[in-house]
């Protein structure tokens, strides 16, 4: 008879009694149901701080959408009365007119006066809404993105396409071009 071959490995079971190994099971056991409980309030924890998240997510949205909507609300707003300082602006220009000619008997004079002062009210109201004036001095370099060229004059002693005359002043608001200036370009030579 061949003896079976023995394993080089220590197995704690074999030199127990039953009393024991029923004993280490039921430690076994314990520490099983131990680590169970253990990840099962792990997982509670888990999922109670998943349902804030999700609750947290769906508040942000909440915020974000609310924050486009005034946003758009605002910007429709801003829209529909961008006008309203501009237009009170020129209120008190169309007072002096109205009041200039409520006067029958003025003389020429106090028409011109009163036409002026009038012209600086209404020049006063464009600037505070950032509409400023484009009047190249003569000699001006001819730039095409603010100046409109009417025409070519021989001009002696300037240089080529510099500014000459300026038949109608243009305009800007906030650094973009309302209306081109209307100029004379010298001639080349």
């Amino acid at each position: 008879m061949s003896e079976a071959p023995k394993s080089d490995q220590f197995n704690p079971q074999d030199d127990m009694s039953p009393e024991e190994l029923e004993a280490a099971q039921a430690a076994n056991e314990a520490d099983a149901v131990q680590a169970l409980a253990q990840l099962q309030g792990e997982m509670a924890a888990l999922q109670t701080k998943n349902a804030d998240l999700a609750d947290q997510y769906l508040r942000a949205q909440a915020d974000v959408q609310n924050a486009r909507r005034r946003a758009d609300e605002e910007i429709t707003k801003a829209r529909k009365f961008a006008v309203e300082a501009f237009a009170e602006s020129l209120l008190p220009v169309t007072d002096s007119l109205e009041a200039g000619l409520a006067v029958q008997d003025a003389t020429p004079q106090q028409i011109r006066e009163g036409a002026e002062a009038t012209l600086r009210q209404l020049k006063s109201a464009l600037e505070r809404n950032k509409v400023i004036e484009i009047a190249p001095a003569p000699g001006t370099k001819f730039d095409p993105h603010q100046h409109q060229a009417i025409s070519m004059v021989p001009a002696p002693g300037q240089e080529p396409n510099t500014v000459v005359g300026v038949l109608q002043k243009g305009y800007t608001i906030a650094d973009r071009v309302l209306r081109p200036a209307l100029v004379t370009v010298s001639a080349p030579n």
